[in-house]
């Protein structure tokens, strides 16, 4: 299996897709760095995964942290083959809610962390000749719907990063974009606009996925051929609509 053996970062490690991911891709041989700003939580889980992991604290809004996320990996792993962009905010609201600041940190979270992530393991990987970044955007990078502009703007502009970083890098880097739907994790918890707490409760009455089915999106996107790359996958839940 591909997925053996592959040197990975995940970062939004802490919880929900991240944490399911690294369950997931170290059960199938891959070595894990771990990476969050909740320490306690990586660490926990770099305990419960054992020897193929490790973990470090990590805040993506910052570049620097990202940068010596990357050489750790090195330190510990000997290279990086995937780096895998996840950590996300998603505190939706309309915009007459003027909920500025929690627009700036979705700007900052989801797009400046991405950048920052793929700044720290890009010129490792072109060295190389090889290497796969993974960014996790949204169904709301397909579909944008009251309240979630702000939001839906930072996962469309993932997708148009990626796009863009596939065509520079073709044939040496490969490029997914991962899009879930609804999945059960903490995202939701940081929504302070009352309207949208409200209005969600009957918008997403069905069951949603788990932290594992998007893991598996990411393995087979990893586990791929040398000679393939998986551009993009989007993944719902069955009763979704949108």
């Amino acid at each position: 299996m591909a997925i053996a053996g592959k040197s990975i970062i995940i970062t939004g490690a802490s919880s929900g897709i991240g944490a399911g991911t690294a369950k997931t891709l170290a059960e199938k041989g891959a070595k894990v760095m771990l990476a969050a700003r909740r320490t306690e939580r990586i660490e926990a889980l770099c305990k419960e995964i054992g020897e193929p992991a490790r973990f470090m604290a990590t805040d993506v809004t910052k570049h620097g942290d990202m940068i010596a996320l990357a050489e750790e990996t090195i330190k510990c792993f000997g290279d990086i083959d995937v780096l895998i962009n996840n950590a996300g905010v998603m505190p939706l609201s309309f915009f007459a809610s003027r909920k500025v600041e929690e627009w700036t940190r979705m700007v900052d979270v989801n797009i400046k962390g991405v950048l920052y992530g793929i700044d720290a393991v890009l010129t490792h990987m072109l060295e190389r000749g090889e290497g796969h970044i993974i960014n996790v955007a949204s169904v709301a990078g397909h579909v944008v719907r009251p309240s979630n502009g702000v939001y839906a703007g930072t996962k469309f502009a993932v997708r148009a990063i990626s796009e863009g970083l596939r065509q520079e890098t073709a044939g040496k880097v490969r490029v997914t974009v991962i899009s879930p739907g609804a999945v059960t994790t903490e995202l939701g918890a940081s929504i302070t606009d009352e309207k949208i707490l409200k209005a969600g409760r009957s918008a997403f009455d069905f069951d949603f996925m788990e932290p594992a089915d998007i893991a598996n999106a990411i393995a087979f996107a990893i586990d791929a051929p040398p000679n393939v790359a998986v551009n993009e996958i989007l993944v719902r839940p069955l009763a979704q609509p949108h």
